[in-house]
């Protein structure tokens, strides 16, 4: 069954939840306050790095089932759902910032019609539900809590092949219309309320963070004793009660989700008087670990990184974006600048001259960057890399010296190029 739905916000959660929504068949608006942006959107120029999103863009702009507009009244009136797709920022004390929600509710409350469903798409505290439908301001539309749970690099994928649907409701004829809503795929929908909702996708972002964690300090204990991390990697998750999904050792965790969403948990726990001693390590084992990370790259270029020349592969927070935010790799670099070390450094979605941060210099090569470098470090896993000649690289630095934070090169051609290798468990 067609539905009109509205999608407000057109960041990452948006137009891939507007796109998908399309190509299912739904009659979508996506408003965004940005005219810029959504000028470029109805030519099809998509703004965000995203395997498939871009066809589906064009797929539904041809059909004409996905429309973009600045004008919130206009893609909300007549609209059996509005998906609100806004920032949630972290606050200082840890805490989700609401504001952006809120307004966005504000805004949208005196253009809905009667019955419509309000779905909050964005990671919000519990609680969030009610406070959405306190600022709308209405007696006569539902609102749910529906979380995404798309990985950036393969959203669409995800979406449209997703593991689960949540649906948290306290209006049941507000749930069945959200599960109409997701005809056509084929996944296991979980209807619950809407506190449930809204800690279900916190409990998995710490859960998936835990993982990554408690794998890189394997990582450094399989250093420590002489074991083969790769191998204990392959045993450990071989087991279907842990699985391999997030089991690879790298120089820490970061991104637009995990940092912000187990801090705002804590926030959560310590709002009620819980405390969360293992999720309070899990964040604290991640810092360390860029401080570990950096600490490598020192030993590799003889215990001090002033004045040294690193030369760089990686600055997303991982391969398949050009997401910088909250990125390991330039929590690294910033500790290795404050060193004193002098960075040079490239990215394939990066821009050469791009400011990314004070100290670090972009270039548009990734053989460039090693010329005279003291060290080449790793630091995001762009499968990219993985083809690139190491004979060059080899040559080109002032040392054959390697730092590969996420195991990411082949073994037997770095030995055969004769690096000195630090990886983060040799």
């Amino acid at each position: 069954m067609r539905s009109s739905v509205a999608v407000v916000g057109t960041g990452y959660v948006g137009l891939t939840t507007g796109a998908c929504l399309a190509h299912l068949g739904h009659q979508v608006t996506c408003v965004d306050i940005d005219p810029g942006k959504i000028e470029r959107l109805r030519n099809a120029d998509i703004h965000i790095l995203e395997d498939g999103l871009e066809e589906l863009v064009v797929e539904g702009l041809r059909s004409g089932r996905l429309t973009f507009t600045t004008d919130t009244k206009a893609a909300v009136s007549g609209s059996s759902f509005v998906c609100l797709c806004v920032p949630s920022p972290q606050a200082p004390d840890g805490a989700a910032d609401l504001s952006f929600i809120e307004a966005a509710a504000r805004d949208i409350g005196p253009h809905l019609e009667p019955g419509a469903v309000v779905i909050n798409k964005s990671t919000v505290p519990v609680g969030s539900t009610s406070k959405v439908s306190d600022a709308l301001g209405r007696d006569d539309v539902s609102v749910v809590s529906n979380p995404e749970f798309l990985r950036e690099g393969f959203a669409v994928h995800d979406f449209l092949h997703p593991d689960r649907v949540v649906i948290g409701a306290d209006d049941e004829v507000a749930a069945m219309k959200m599960v109409s809503l997701y005809v056509g795929l084929t996944a296991p929908i979980v209807v619950t309320d809407p506190a449930s909702s809204e800690l279900i996708k916190y409990a998995s972002n710490a859960f998936l963070a835990a993982k990554l964690s408690f794998i890189n300090e394997v990582a450094d204990l399989a250093r420590a004793l002489g074991a083969d991390i790769d191998d204990v990697v392959l045993g450990v998750g071989s087991d279907p009660r842990i699985g391999r999904n997030h089991l690879r050792p790298g120089p820490g965790w970061g991104g637009s989700c995990l940092p912000k969403d187990t801090r705002a948990m804590l926030h959560m726990a310590s709002e009620v008087g819980q405390t969360m001693g293992l999720l309070e390590a899990v964040v604290s084992v991640n810092e360390t670990r860029f401080d570990r990370t950096t600490a490598r790259l020192a030993d590799l270029v003889g215990g001090s990184l002033e004045g040294a020349r690193s030369a760089v592969w990686g600055l997303t927070f991982k391969g398949g974006t050009d997401d910088l935010r909250s990125s390991p790799s330039l929590a690294v670099l910033e500790r290795a600048v404050r060193a004193g070390a002098v960075v040079v450094a490239y990215d394939p979605t990066v821009t050469e001259g791009a400011s990314v941060l004070d100290g670090v210099q972009v270039l548009g090569d990734p053989y460039q960057v090693c010329e005279g470098a003291d060290a080449l470090a790793v630091l995001t896993d762009w499968s990219d890399f993985r083809h690139l000649d190491l004979d060059k690289v080899a040559s080109s630095l002032s040392s054959p010296r390697l730092l590969d934070a996420h195991n990411l090169l082949d073994r037997q051609t770095i030995d055969r190029c004769g690096f000195e290798v630090a990886r983060l468990d040799t």
